[in-house]
């Protein structure tokens, strides 16, 4: 039994969520917040195995309360949306910063009853979210110097030319905790796939382009490469390169799924910058990445993985590692460092 707890102060969206809920003999809803402070107490009290999280904004914070629940009485987090807007771009974006694993469609209603399709993948989704083991975080948290795990040689050939990261559940966070230790003159640009719900990735690009040093935008086919830039993939797109100096976002086929995929974007930076390109694994369910590697590993590229103790989800960093791949397995606090000293920048 997945053992549910619901944030919000909206009726109606309570009546959707119990509904679905209902219809799935698996989950049970344990209780309903109305507020940020109700739901940290509740999720100390509870103990639920998921916490489902309303996105519309209301006067509470909710990346403030997310934060505080990974604190005091850690749980998967669950963002759920009946709709998109740049309000709720900008809000999602806090919330996964914050320690949300995710942003899902909410389950809505055709002539009185709950859609069909929409409530199974409601359902499955907070199934398997459920299982994500999280990891406390800490009201201060120390920049522990941790030594880094190296699974392949250190030594750098030439400067890396552009990189490539990939990330999935938890990869937000994780990509801007590495993103501001990065300067703005960091002198090779970088290219993200973030797999999410769409209608969510503008606001995630506008909050770091927001707070970062680099500047970060969402990819436009054949717009030119900039060092110090940051181009994450547009939803239902896959982004590449064309040649050594402009952006690729093209409507191709999925890649084991994905569009847009870490495998598709690997493989194209490797082929245009062979061992001057750079692939970084980072948190994230399934193996996306993992086909894309061989390609830029055969072209002399170099390849970072997280590791599983600063891993949200372990999946896509797993898999690249097992499959002999990547030359670091490094704790999210190191990565940065390394992908600084790869590039020779200062």
């Amino acid at each position: 039994m997945v053992r549910v707890l619901l944030v919000t102060c909206r009726i109606d969206f309570q009546e959707l969520v119990e509904k679905a809920v209902r219809i799935d003999p698996a989950t049970e809803l344990v209780g309903v917040a109305r507020c940020g402070t109700e739901a940290v107490t509740m999720a100390r009290e509870l103990s639920p195995d998921i916490l489902t999280m309303d996105l519309e904004p209301g006067e509470d914070d909710s990346a403030e309360t997310i934060r505080e629940i990974m604190i005091s009485a850690p749980v998967p987090i669950v963002m759920v949306s009946r709709e998109v807007s740049s309000d709720l771009g900008a809000v999602s974006a806090r919330a996964l910063e914050g320690g949300a694993l995710a942003v899902i469609p909410a389950p809505h209603p055709v002539h009185g009853r709950l859609e069909k399709a929409a409530t199974e993948k409601f359902l499955s989704t907070i199934k398997a979210m459920a299982q994500v083991k999280v990891v406390r975080q800490w009201r201060k948290k120390a920049d522990a110097i941790r030594p880094a795990s190296d699974s392949g040689p250190g030594l750098i050939n030439s400067p890396i030319g552009i990189v490539g990261i990939a990330a999935s559940t938890g990869g937000p966070a994780a990509i801007r905790s590495i993103l501001m230790k990065v300067s703005a003159t960091f002198p090779a640009p970088i290219l993200i796939v973030q797999h999410m719900s769409n209608g969510f990735i503008d606001g995630v690009a506008e909050s770091l382009d927001a707070t970062l040093p680099l500047k970060v935008k969402i990819a436009a086919d054949g717009e030119r490469l900039r060092s110090g830039t940051v181009y994450l993939a547009p939803d239902g797109r896959q982004l590449g390169v064309s040649g050594r100096s402009r952006i690729r976002v093209v409507d191709d086929a999925p890649v084991a799924g994905f569009k847009p995929s870490g495998s598709y974007l690997f493989g194209s930076i490797g082929r245009a910058f062979k061992g001057e390109s750079l692939a970084v694994v980072l948190t994230g369910m399934g193996d996306d990445g993992t086909e894309g590697l061989r390609l830029l590993r055969e072209a002399g590229g170099k390849a970072i993985a997280q590791d599983e103790e600063s891993s949200i989800v372990f999946g896509m960093p797993k898999s690249a590692i097992g499959a002999g791949l990547i030359d670091f397995v490094l704790p999210l606090e190191s990565i940065a460092e390394k992908i600084v000293a790869l590039a020779g920048a200062e």
